[in-house]
């Protein structure tokens, strides 16, 4: 394609290219929007170059099921929980589309110049031949969103009479010319993608039936043929999740494939999608076991009996949880002039960021979002604990806890005052320091406070709002209707 600077601006010039060599007005060899996919995506793939860039966790799952739709000129559907970047996904296929494509300058829907499907285009066609002017559009202004919602018409979607059109032309109502053409149309030679579908009304959703099957539609009792050329893309969570709607059978059975999503299936995958969608301050250092920390929080809530499941727990959770707890060990810093190292205590303060993103169950209703969320965030530390530093000896440290004493970090967060509250218990300092992945007064501090919510997080000691102390004994056991 030529640079912009050269591009044709009639179609007399168009023809001149050698791509369109051969081509006439009214011919009906234009290239549909699927066929310009499957070619791009054909030699993105000869290529190796990444086909979904900040999609991270499906290269082995959802990825090559979209490339088969996509191969396939297929329309597809992305079905999964809230949080796992279907709607990413979907704005990443307009990477697939050309850089830019032709139309006829003065066209509502985006005529193709040498065979449009509107009576307006094709007027200007044959009234100016050659001479007719077009406009370029760039592969962004080619995709068309929709978040479906219950109150979505027909109109929205598809288009609706527009009497004052109707009566300036001298046409009557169900001429197509008099129609004010909705989203879908105007999407035409693009990607329209509907967020939610299972939101959308039944009506809407034949009428949506009516586009993939046949290519017409009814508006307000007019037939009118739409040969569109557009290719339809869906997100939707699972049937039997949405209370507010469902997928109709006929229009479900004309979506081509249905791919599936998921959370990610590690730790690791999920901290890295976190690293690159959470916004902080540069000067923020959130340590490995931290960065895991708020991870796990996230994969525990998901087994949690207390979360509803069925709602599932957004990607956004740890985000949202890192960018607070980033936010905090930022503003400690600016009031004392220590280093912003984020610690499990900027982990409690983002508790917000936490209750926020957890539909529960009805025990967990019960208990409350503060209490579960803070028993997330105890199994949490405990499981991250455990996997790293299950084997150091904190015999003298429990010991310790166990003579009565208890801990609890200076209430203004100095790291100086804090150091030095943590060098009265045995083993802890040496511990930290062991810990800690860099030198400094802040990351030693933060590997600290991170031990002891570990421990406490494995049930070896107990945890008070700000303070710990030995573990608390285990309720007695009841057996044969005693208690022993």
């Amino acid at each position: 394609m030529p640079n912009d600077t050269a591009l044709p601006q009639t179609v007399g010039e168009l023809l001149g290219l050698p791509e369109y060599a051969g081509r006439v007005p009214f011919d009906a060899k234009s290239r549909r929007v699927q066929d310009e996919v499957r070619e791009n995506l054909k030699r993105k793939l000869r290529s190796g170059e990444t086909l979904f860039p900040g999609v991270v966790g499906y290269d082995d799952s959802v990825v090559p099921q979209l490339i088969n739709a996509l191969l396939a000129r297929q329309n597809f559907i992305l079905l999964g929980l809230r949080g796992q970047a279907k709607s990413r996904i979907l704005r990443a296929i307009t990477s697939l589309l050309d850089p830019q494509v032709p139309a006829i300058h003065e066209s509502e829907i985006s005529d193709d110049p040498l065979n449009p499907i509107s009576v307006q285009g094709q007027e200007l066609l044959r009234e100016h031949g050659h001479d007719l002017k077009l406009k370029w559009i760039a592969r962004e202004d080619r995709y068309v969103e929709k978040l479906a919602t219950p109150d979505v018409t027909v109109a929205d979607l598809i288009g609706d009479v527009d009497p004052i059109k109707a009566a300036r032309l001298g046409t009557a109502l169900g001429d197509v010319r008099s129609m004010h053409f909705g989203l879908l149309p105007r999407a035409n030679r693009g990607i329209f993608a509907v967020n939610e579908l299972a939101d959308l009304s039944p009506k809407v959703q034949v009428a949506l039936f009516n586009i993939l099957q046949e290519g017409d539609v009814q508006i307000k009792g007019y037939p009118v043929r739409l040969e569109l050329d557009v290719m339809l893309v869906f997100s939707a969570n699972p049937e039997d999740y949405t209370a507010r709607g469902k997928i109709v059978t006929p229009l479900k059975d004309r979506i081509g494939s249905e791919v599936r999503t998921h959370y990610p299936k590690t730790v690791d995958e999920g901290m890295s999608i976190t690293a690159q969608e959470a916004t902080r301050d540069a000067s923020v250092t959130v340590p490995g076991y931290m960065a895991e920390l708020i991870e796990e929080i996230a994969f525990q809530a998901r087994e949690d009996g207390r979360v509803d499941k069925l709602s599932g727990v957004s990607q956004r959770l740890p985000i949202s949880l890192m960018e607070v707890a980033s936010a905090n060990a930022e503003a400690r810093s600016l009031r004392l002039g220590d280093e912003p190292v984020v610690r499990v205590s900027d982990v409690y303060a983002g508790l917000p960021a936490i209750t926020g993103k957890l539909e529960l169950e009805y025990e967990g209703e019960l208990r409350g979002a503060d209490v579960v969320a803070k028993d997330i965030i105890r199994k949490a530390a405990g499981q991250v604990y455990g996997r790293h530093y299950s084997s150091a000896d904190t015999k003298a440290l429990e010991k310790w806890f166990d003579d009565g004493n208890v801990f609890r970090f200076p209430q203004a967060g100095n790291v100086a005052a804090a150091l030095k509250a943590a060098a009265a218990v045995p083993g802890l300092s040496a511990l930290a320091a062991e810990v800690s992945e860099q030198a400094g007064d802040a990351h030693r501090v933060s590997a600290a406070e991170f031990i002891l919510e570990g421990l406490y997080g494995r049930k070896k000691l107990s945890r008070a709002e700000e303070s710990y102390a030995a573990a608390e004994p285990e309720a007695p056991r009841r057996a044969g209707g005693r208690w022993n």
